[in-house]
């Protein structure tokens, strides 16, 4: 890449003073095209005075661009020095005095304007993508509007936000011509820093927060929003403070931010250890028996969705801490049995192959009169459709995952010997709709009614992972025609990965970009990539695996100081944020561990290793290794940490076990064993 340049401007407007500071856009010989600092910073203090560090004086020296400023109360020095490793940035560092003669709360803000033509697109990774919620979405979350929009239903032009709201604390802009980005640390000298953007007819503008801004409202994960929340440091006379920033210009290809995270990983690489509790194997063994003992009900032969940590209170309600549901996929049902039924064959324990094979045998009775499974299997209410917006839809990933490893599974006893004919019967009719329902341009539709099998959806990326079931369901059936549908598809769902905009993949956040989006588009083009070799489909797989790294912590999030993660001192690097709309970190990345690792070895992307590895290590915390364990029973895993303050005050932990965490964690130990040597994962946790 070319390397930016710097430019320094004399003001243009009218009565304006001091100079603004200008970073180019690769490639572009003029500054009509770039990230334009028109100040040093803006100061707000907590009674609403305002205070602009204009640009006095700025020269080159040594290398590096220094600028200096002063208003009423604060004086301040940058230097930005330039730098190319991973991609070329600049590392900018702003000595700030207050020069007030008394104790004063303020807010510190740092901006950019994006210069260029074109209506903006956003990314704050893990929170925030483009618009982030349609208007036609049936979840309430932050929305993006360039008309401007009601705060009070979460629309707006404008949007700020705590930084531990971001897997990367980071903010990029795009626009016709560029890509720019900002990005700083999660806490500063000021406390817990923010990030921001605004986009509307009067321009584009990204910043940074010392300390946050939440606002036009904050989101706290319901449908209603609190009011703004406006940090603010109080400056002692004379006080001086340092802060940190990165800034970044890019080309205004969609995935241009890919250079500059993976820049900000590398150097946050080295400052974040990772902390695993236990080794692969450990955590295999407390898993078979976390979700054996806590979740599988054999009068049912299902596994339970939840089971309650604190199993006297539990009792006291009437068991409704543990959730007598059981989906087919997704959040419990044929994955985590597939899991049970292999580590109890690899490891001769006869309770959890029966287990196992008891479950998956539920899911393969119960099929929708459309041909598909029922999503899900409730006590006193049998076969219903699942959590989507109506009661007679069946949404597309739930049944394609559950297709998927009933294919796996029915393969595991092929090769045992042990021949299961009302599998091979449930995944055909599963796989035959699929192809049935396939539109001549790919789609699967998401969303299909259980009685006639019509789509009632064609929105979204759902149906994707149809891809893998179907790959696999055409080799161990012998059907090409499902191979055939699978290519299909891969040229029809390539649009959301070339757009970065994958949505539609959970059951309980209708259309909105997610992480498990970006798992199952890994694990759909790997597999095209293995079926044909066709390398359009492998750079597709490490676009969607660029994308999954955006929800991706880098970082190990400072946790209040009497939290339950912070006193056991919790390393969040690698865990993923669930979506946009759920913000809490969770580890369903696991589901496609095994499709990252051999991403890894088709592409030598050291990348793709060292994140999975980071995602594994992750995990291998909060398996409870005993009874009483973080008040937890042994071998149960939660769903939710705490990042920030949504759902749940930051640092703590919901104290559900739930199957498919327990699940996912057993699948992944098993599968990343061939690797070990690679993720070096003993080294790491001695």
């Amino acid at each position: 890449m070319t390397k930016p340049e710097w430019a320094v401007r004399k003001k243009e407007e009218a009565g304006a003073g001091g100079y603004e500071i200008r970073l180019l856009a690769p490639g572009r010989g003029d500054d009509a095209s770039c990230l334009r600092f028109p100040a040093l910073l803006r100061a707000e203090s907590r009674e609403g005075e305002r205070e602009t560090v204009a640009v006095d004086s700025a020269e080159a020296a040594g290398g590096a661009l220094r600028a200096a400023g002063k208003s009423a109360r604060f004086e301040a020095e940058t230097r930005w020095t330039f730098a190319n490793d991973e991609c070329p940035y600049y590392d900018v560092t702003v000595e700030l005095a207050y020069t007030g003669e008394l104790p004063s709360a303020w807010n510190v803000q740092i901006e950019a304007d994006l210069l260029g033509e074109g209506r903006p697109d956003w990314m704050i990774p893990g929170a925030f993508y483009k618009e982030n919620r349609f208007e036609s979405n049936l979840r309430q979350y932050p929305r993006y509007d360039y008309e401007g929009g009601d705060a009070s239903r979460m629309v707006s032009d404008y949007w700020a936000f705590r930084a531990d709201r971001a897997a990367l604390p980071a903010v990029f802009a795009w626009n016709d011509h560029l890509c720019g980005a900002l990005c700083a640390d999660e806490t500063s000298a000021t406390g817990l820093n923010g990030l921001g953007f605004r986009g509307n007819a009067d321009g584009t503008r990204i910043w940074l927060n010392f300390p946050y801004r939440e606002e036009p409202v904050t989101f706290v994960g319901s449908a209603v929003p609190a009011p703004a929340d406006i940090a603010a440091y109080t400056f002692r006379p004379g006080e001086r403070v340092t802060l940190h920033f990165k800034a970044y210009v890019g080309s205004p290809d969609p995935h241009a931010y890919n250079p500059f995270v993976r820049q900000m990983y590398k150097l946050h690489k080295s400052g974040h250890a990772l902390n695993p509790w236990m080794r692969l194997e450990e955590a295999a063994e407390l898993t078979a028996h976390g979700l054996y003992t806590w979740h599988y009900s054999p009068e049912h032969r299902i596994l339970y969705e939840t089971a309650a940590f604190d199993r006297e209170f539990n009792n006291n309600v009437k068991g409704m801490g543990d959730r007598p549901h059981m989906h087919v996929g997704w959040v419990s049902g044929a994955p985590y049995a597939y899991s049970l039924l292999t580590y109890g064959a690899k490891n001769g324990n006869k309770d959890y192959m029966e287990a196992g094979a008891a479950v998956i045998d539920k899911v393969a009775s119960g099929l929708a009169p459309c041909g598909t499974f029922w999503a899900s299997w409730i006590v006193d209410k049998g076969w219903t459709a699942g959590w989507n917006p109506r009661r007679d839809w069946l949404q597309a990933r739930t049944i394609a995952e559950a297709t998927l490893f009933m294919a796996r599974a029915l393969k595991f006893e092929k090769e045992r010997g042990a021949p299961r004919p009302e599998w091979e019967k449930a995944l055909l009719s599963n796989l035959r709709f699929a192809a049935g329902c396939q539109r001549e341009d790919g789609n699967f539709g998401s969303y299909y009614n259980s009685g006639s099998g019509t789509v009632e959806e064609w929105d979204g990326a759902g149906g994707m992972l149809w891809i893998a079931a179907l790959l696999e369901g055409a080799s161990l059936l012998a059907e090409p025609a499902f191979a055939e549908a699978a290519v299909r598809a891969g040229g029809y769902y390539e649009k959301f990965i070339r757009n970065e905009y994958i949505y539609g993949a959970p059951e309980d956040v209708h259309l909105t970009p997610t992480s498990e989006d970006a798992y199952n588009a890994v694990a759909a083009y790997v597999a095209l990539y293995e079926f044909d070799r066709n390398d359009e489909w492998l750079a597709l797989a490490s676009s969607a695996a660029d994308w999954m790294m955006t929800f991706r912590w880098s970082y190990n999030l400072e946790f209040p100081r009497h939290s339950l993660l912070k006193q056991y001192d919790y390393r969040s690097r690698g865990a993923d944020q669930a979506s946009t709309s759920n913000q809490h970190l969770h580890n369903y990345g696991l589901f496609c561990v095994p499709e990252m690792l051999r991403l890894w070895t088709y592409t030598g992307d050291k990348y793709y290793l060292d994140r999975t590895r980071d995602h594994i290590s992750c995990f291998l915390q909060f398996i409870a290794r005993e009874d009483g364990d973080f008040n937890a029973y042994k071998g149960m895993v939660t769903e939710r940490f705490y990042n920030t303050n949504c759902f749940q005050p930051k640092g703590m932990m919901l104290t559900l076990s739930h199957s498919w965490c327990i699940g996912l964690i057993l699948y992944a130990s098993q599968e990343a064993l061939a690797y070990a040597d690679d993720l070096d994962l003993r080294g790491v946790a001695e």
